[in-house]
């Protein structure tokens, strides 16, 4: 270990640079690096690893003058790992980094500020929608100055500075209070002086929200004289401080119509994905008959689950197609128009519906929200939507729960219907697509990968085609069988290996 002389006020710090050894499975996918908590923690060097090798695609020249944004999902070793990632940041002359009070900031949020700010770039601790706690699951994210996901360009450089690490640079006494908001300046030698700015984790992002909502409106169905009555439950995840301040203290809705709202490292040691399965107290409650509407955000803020009363339970592929067929309820598509939809390759074709209806441009892409921000930055797409409760527009480059709930919220407000009968109205104007999603978790990934082999022998057999298969007293014929691939219209890059049958 080799250290030169920091100044920190009064104290010296330490710019230590520490030999470490490469790990070879930090590869991250779109939603970056995931792993046991267990694993960050009791492998040596791995957490710090990772950052740095985030912190070296960032140029050295342009560090100085750079502004990296830093929030999380509130899980367990997040904090740990913000102080790491202040502290590598100050030893490799980042100039500012902006951080969320207490290191909360939900992924849309986020990538809201990266774009207000003209951040380099932001990194984002979340799993996701996966269990936490010290058994849990963490993540560390990069996005790039769109706000959007690294693209795969990116995560590969990541990758391989990874495999050949040998050393980081830290600064270990360094630490900051992501409690106070404001900023914090240290002087670092051979740097200008680190400055830490921590905000307020909500506020840039209800400004923007304020900006594509008609909030009048909005707040006169919550909180009106004849306003209904929402249930929203933010799952102990990180959009609790985001429901409470802009849809109870801004819109008016009543303090008790919003549950679960103070994040914890463990989630309430619930599993923090927004489906029928997980936010079975969500639509228990709904069944009652008491609430209107109801919604349910996952742990990083960016899925969502729309429920209507009796439990009325929307699937994210009808849901994005009841945006994009009421979409002039939302005035920032007033202004903008719609210059196209998409949806991922296993979401139902309900948007296409809608689309060629409306004659609107569509694109079906493979998951990843990278491939809607290419064609966002493109000007090619305003509304996408995904089969995993991910719904989202050109606003900002991630998928974003509570601006789902709120564009659901404002088709409410505009029609003046219940969400069933909306629905219902829906599928008489633009026809009825039925969707199921399967998860499968925990599984051996050497038996799924096999499973996946057998199936893709069984489904190229050119005899597949025109199978016949029964259900009840349905049969189904296939149609299509192949091995779905996607040449972005933007940049060029083929992206394949998603199975698919169509009947």
């Amino acid at each position: 270990m080799t250290t030169i002389g920091a100044q920190w006020g009064s104290k010296m710090v330490k710019i230590s640079t520490v030999k470490t050894k490469p790990y070879t499975d930090q590869k991250p996918g779109t939603s970056g690096l995931r792993k046991r908590v267990t694993v960050f923690q009791q492998n040596q060097h791995y957490a710090e690893n990772f950052i740095q090798s985030i912190i070296s695609v960032i140029e050295p020249a342009e560090r100085q003058a750079a502004t990296v944004v830093v929030g999380g999902d509130g899980r367990f070793f997040m904090k740990d790992a913000i102080q790491l990632i202040v502290q590598i940041a100050a030893a490799n002359g980042i100039g500012n980094l902006v951080i969320g009070q207490n290191g909360i900031m939900s992924t849309p949020a986020v990538s809201c500020v990266i774009r207000k700010i003209k951040a380099v770039g932001g990194i984002i601790l979340t799993a996701s929608h996966n269990p936490g706690g010290p058994n849990g699951d963490f993540g560390i994210k990069y996005n790039i100055a769109s706000g959007g996901p690294a693209p795969e360009g990116i995560t590969n450089k990541i990758f391989e500075i990874s495999k050949s690490l040998q050393e980081y640079h830290i600064c270990p006494e360094l630490k900051v209070d992501l409690s106070k908001i404001g900023k914090q300046t240290f002087e670092v030698e051979s740097f200008k002086p680190f400055t830490v700015e921590i905000v307020d984790s909500v506020e840039a992002y209800a400004e923007m929200l304020r900006g594509i909502f008609d909030f009048a409106a909005l707040k006169e169905l919550l909180s009106g004289a004849s306003h209904i009555n929402v249930r929203l439950d933010a799952m102990h995840g990180v959009v609790g401080p985001y429901v409470k301040k802009i849809v109870c203290e801004e819109l008016g809705s009543p303090a008790n119509s919003a549950v679960n709202c103070v994040p914890q490292e463990d989630f309430g040691g619930h599993h923090p994905d927004p489906n029928l399965t997980y936010a079975a107290d969500l639509v228990s409650t709904m069944k009652g008959g008491e609430y209107d509407f109801g919604a349910a955000f996952d742990g990083d803020g960016d899925r969502n689950m729309v429920l209507g009363k009796h439990g009325f339970f929307v699937n994210p592929s009808d849901s994005v197609a009841v945006i994009a067929a009421n979409i002039t309820s939302i005035p920032y598509f007033q202004k903008t128009g719609v210059k196209g939809l998409a949806r991922s390759m296993p979401t139902s074709g309900a948007l296409d519906n809608v689309a060629k209806a409306l004659q609107m441009q569509l694109y079906e892409t493979p998951t990843g929200w990278k491939f809607f921000g290419n064609l966002m930055d493109a000007g090619k797409l305003s509304l996408c939507g995904e089969e995993s409760f991910g719904t989202g527009s050109d606003h900002i480059r991630e998928k974003d729960g509570l601006w789902a709930v709120l564009a659901w919220l404002s088709i409410l407000a505009t029609r003046k219907q219940s969400v069933e009968d909306i629905m219902k109205d829906h599928w008489q104007k633009f026809g009825r697509n039925f969707f199921t999603r399967y998860d499968y978790e925990e599984v051996d990934s050497d038996a799924a990968n096999k499973m996946i082999k057998d199936l893709e022998t069984t489904m190229f057999d050119p005899s597949f085609k025109g199978k016949k298969f029964s259900s009840g007293d349905k049969t189904y014929e296939v149609a299509i069988a192949d091995n779905f691939a996607y040449t972005d219209p933007v940049d060029g890059s083929v992206s394949k290996n998603q199975v698919r049958s169509l009947q």
